[in-house]
């Protein structure tokens, strides 16, 4: 059963018209063919003057879809001989990150993503997607291990922010998220990243500094939720659909000011809808993504991302 938003109350109830038509012809000995034909017509129609003119805030709930492909979705989809590691050989294995090596289009690839559940049971084991800090160094000995064996590495980023309890500040998370963003900095392979949900402060941030940032149509990529700077701003958590159009965390939105190079565009009413087709837009952005680093030595793919995160915030008078 389709889940829908608020935003598609309207889709929802013309949708239960046209099922409601469907059993009644299948259940009578009358044809409403026609008349289920001008529904789905109409259907089509509303939907695309529903996402054509979506909101911020609309698409804040789109990223957190509960049906919203995850990492390893997407790695099921497109890449091939895929090997899971696990462990950040120090204290555990955090399943908040997943990583490892595949095949993509002929050539060994590492990837890494934040890595949510689907159900209940599943995110308790997921830490709904929010990394301990030996999620983030499990993260890095990856990285070093792809540099290592000259592996390109892809970064899916999809959490509400690293988790911020007791033990994982005991452990050292803001020392994890530091380090890993002192070292993507330098690493010598091609880094891509793509926001394929939500990208939720430092805990997005740490598998975010990358030679290409990439990010799905409905995906948000921010320093706080929106949530939480209503609470900063305006002291009231409720004034969160404000806080998502001033903050300007949408896809559109970073691409204008130049920290994203692309956005990929989602099947219509978001990726859930369509996980095959979404997971072929991903990959023709990879490709080319990839195609483009690959002519870069290790020096200059160094600065490209220098150059690149230096640009950020800069502004003339």
């Amino acid at each position: 059963m389709v889940k829908y938003l608020p935003f598609e109350a309207p889709l929802m109830q013309l949708s239960e018209k046209i099922n409601e038509l469907k059993d009644f012809t299948a259940n009578a000995d009358v044809d409403m063919s026609l008349e289920i034909k001008q529904l789905e017509d109409r259907f089509s129609k509303l939907a695309k003057d529903i996402y054509d003119n979506i909101q911020p805030w609309d698409r804040v709930q789109i990223a957190r879809h509960p049906e919203r492909p995850t990492t390893k979705d997407y790695i099921n989809a497109i890449f091939e001989d895929f090997i899971e590691l696990h462990g950040d050989r120090n204290f555990g294995d955090d399943e908040a990150i997943v990583g490892g090596i595949a095949s993509f289009e002929g050539r060994p690839i590492t990837i890494i993503g934040h890595q949510r559940g689907k159900d209940t049971k599943e995110n308790i084991r997921r830490n709904f997607g929010m990394p301990h800090p030996e999620g983030y160094r499990k993260a890095l000995r990856l990285m070093k291990q792809a540099e290592k064996f000259s592996r390109p590495i892809i970064c899916f980023i999809d959490t509400k922010g690293a988790y911020p309890g007791k033990a994982a500040e005991e452990r050292g998370q803001s020392e994890a998220i530091a380090r890993n963003l002192f070292e993507m900095a330098g690493l010598k392979v091609p880094v891509i990243s793509v926001v394929i949900g939500e990208g939720g402060s430092g805990g997005a941030l740490a598998l975010g500094v990358a030679n290409q940032i990439h990010m799905l149509e409905n995906a948000t990529y921010s320093v706080i939720s929106p949530e939480g700077a209503a609470s900063i701003l305006w002291k009231d958590a409720t004034l969160a659909q404000k806080a998502a159009e001033a903050m300007r965390i949408t896809a559109p939105n970073l691409k204008e000011m130049g920290i994203i190079e692309e956005i990929i565009p989602e099947v219509l009413g978001g990726a859930h809808k369509d996980v095959a087709q979404q997971a072929l837009n991903l990959k023709a952005v990879l490709s080319n993504s990839l195609e483009q680093l690959q002519s870069f030595t290790s020096e200059e793919l160094v600065q490209n991302r220098y150059d690149k995160f230096r640009t950020v915030g800069v502004y003339a008078e």
